[in-house]
């Protein structure tokens, strides 16, 4: 039977250093499941894996896009159930790995590999352009009010401070002439592998610290470097997040660099919950400390077909 380990767990709870040792002893590669990761220009403020981490295991996707490509959830499904398909019979590389590794912290990436995502028509250039220039132009609250109107469904349950999320669903509007909702059918879909999924968490206190400190680390680094070369490029949606948002802030003389820091270690550990929350909703997860690698390669070893 083939299988399809799933790492997953908050930001800075330590899963890089771990999958490795566990893709190792299956004779695996990593899939990564990491919604900015695939940003070849962000590889300090996402704590991409690094050259030598790299080096001890082949990750995919990871760097392998840039920052102005479009790429969404559904494409990530496609791409890593095509990948798995190849690793399994051992096209990919001329070696069968019947046990795959998959590890991550993006949640919809993760739930569209093991459950599906729904089949939502794919957008064409000119929508995706049209509705972009209505971002900048506009502001997201009339989009939101936009949606109100033309999906009041959707509107109820939408983050409205997800521009990402507001655009795409009028992007689908306007592209289809119907709602987004109705695209929305949340029908799980069976996947031709056993999936294992192990999730990693740490004492929330231990979490801040590291999250704290891993912030720090990012600076000296080079993340206020990195973050000034992409300032150019700072009304791309891949760019609104945690790390970059706050840095523009500060370029944009709103607030002081400490500040900036401060804010990031902030909404790194709102992240980091949310991240939590949206998990313990699945019951399919079993919880470990990522200390326990002997006891999380000996449960793979058991769930294994």
């Amino acid at each position: 039977m083939k299988n399809l380990v799933v790492i997953l767990g908050p930001t800075g709870v330590g899963k890089s250093e771990l999958c490795i040792q566990v893709a190792q002893q299956l004779h695996s590669p990593i899939i990564n499941a990491d919604s900015r990761q695939i940003f070849a220009e962000l590889p300090i403020g996402t704590a991409a894996p690094t050259r030598r981490q790299l080096a001890q295991v082949k990750h995919y996707f990871v760097g392998n896009h840039a920052l102005t490509d479009y790429y969404s959830a559904s494409m990530f499904e496609q791409d890593v159930l095509a990948l798995l398909g190849r690793l399994f019979n051992g096209q990919e590389d001329g070696t069968p790995h019947p046990c795959c590794v998959m590890s991550g912290g993006s949640m919809m990436y993760i739930d569209a590999v093991c459950n599906g995502i729904d089949d939502i028509p794919t957008v064409d250039e000119r929508t995706r352009q049209t509705l972009k220039r209505r971002l900048a132009e506009e502001g997201l609250p009339a989009l939101v009010e936009e949606l109100k109107t033309l999906d009041p469904e959707h509107w109820k349950i939408v983050d409205r401070n997800n521009p990402r999320r507001v655009v795409h669903a009028l992007e689908i509007c306007h592209m289809t002439g119907t709602t987004y909702s109705s695209f929305r059918t949340n029908q799980k879909k069976e996947r031709p592998f056993n999936i294992i999924k192990i999730g990693l968490n740490r004492p929330r206190e231990d979490m801040y610290e590291r999250i704290n400190e891993r912030v720090l680390g990012m600076v000296a680094d080079g993340l206020v470097e990195e973050a000034a070369a992409l300032y150019p490029l700072r009304g791309l949606n891949a760019l609104n997040t945690v790390g970059y948002k706050e840095l523009f802030s500060h370029f944009d003389g709103d607030i002081p660099l400490d500040e900036a820091i401060r804010q990031i270690q902030s909404n790194t550990r709102r992240y980091m919950r949310k991240q939590l929350t949206w998990f313990k909703k699945d019951t399919d997860i079993t919880w470990f400390s990522p200390e326990n690698i002997e006891d999380i390669l000996k449960f793979i070893r058991q769930k294994t077909r």
